[in-house]
């Protein structure tokens, strides 16, 4: 297939690189302008704009940060509508709210464009495996034309509803735990640090124990460096968790270990580690106090 894809970060180069293992003919657009070598290094295209990606292709793949990227990379004044082919695949694997999954999916589909609402979840390392869990809702249409794409990219691949929308509720779901997670990941790992134990051996005796999850398996070692290289920021879950609250106040429904959990990642990011590793809610712990897990 010729493919548009939008977002070339730490997802989406993943998942782009294993599109053109696969052979699919890929152009890509990023505003990070170094993502033009890493590209054409590939044997792919790099594009000016989303338009310009869009020109002749058969799908677009959107992998940006949240619904006004993910708008902007659709109906912005450079963006895909228009330029992409009428009956096109749009792809979206961006972690956006029911709402803006519905009214973005809906608008698609009002201007002749297949919509597969479709975040995905593994993070950097599962992207660039072809191992990601994949989140799908929409129409026939567009689960079909959809196939090529979601049997390179994910191991797991789930179809939750024939209207986008239910592939985001699932995803803010899934974000719910791994949010959770992560957060006790760090409170447990700062306050072993902080009672004067060796968190690499914390993080050893954890992982070997019932207390052992997935989270402190893959983010204790990251909490243990400085974690300015992020494959997935602390913003992000600020967002994430951020969605997870709107959504239970909207729907009335209590998620206090939700809400809890978020005030982790907004203490690390209001103390200036927002762009670093999700891993680094541990710094929320030192700014109270709380002795370093890192390796200073």
């Amino acid at each position: 297939m010729k493919i548009a894809f939008a977002g070339l970060g730490a997802m989406g180069r993943g998942m782009a690189d294993n599109l053109i293992k696969a052979g699919h003919a890929l152009t890509g657009f990023d505003v990070n302008p170094a993502v033009e070598g890493w590209l054409t290094g590939r044997g792919a295209a790099f594009a000016p704009s989303v338009a310009a990606a869009c020109a002749g292709a058969e799908a677009l793949v959107a992998m940006v940060v949240n619904a006004d990227q993910l708008e902007t990379v659709l109906f912005g004044a450079t963006g895909a509508a228009g330029a992409l082919p009428k009956g096109a695949l749009i792809l979206s694997g961006v972690t956006v709210p029911t709402e803006a999954a519905q009214a973005l999916g809906a608008r698609a589909e009002a201007a002749g464009y297949a919509y597969l609402d479709c975040p995905v979840s593994g993070g950097a390392v599962g992207a660039e495996a072809g191992t990601l869990t994949l989140m799908a809702a929409g129409s026939d249409a567009a689960w079909q034309a959809a196939q090529p794409l979601l049997a390179v990219l994910g191991r797991n691949v789930y179809r939750l509803g024939d209207k986008p929308g239910a592939g985001s509720t699932m995803k803010m779901v899934h974000q719910l735990a791994a949010g959770c997670n992560l957060a006790v990941a760090a409170e447990v790992m700062s306050f072993g640090a902080h009672l004067g134990l060796e968190p690499a051996q914390v993080l050893e005796i954890l992982n070997a124990s019932a207390g052992a999850s997935w989270m402190i398996a893959n983010r204790g070692p990251r909490m243990l460096t400085e974690g300015e290289t992020a494959s997935s920021a602390v913003d992000i879950f600020v967002k994430d968790l951020g969605i997870v609250l709107d959504a239970a106040r909207a729907s009335r429904f209590p998620v206090p270990v939700s809400a809890a959990a978020l005030q982790v990642f907004l203490g690390a990011s209001g103390a200036g580690f927002g762009k670093y590793d999700d891993s680094q809610g541990t710094r929320f712990y030192e700014a109270l106090g709380g002795k370093p897990v890192r390796k200073t």
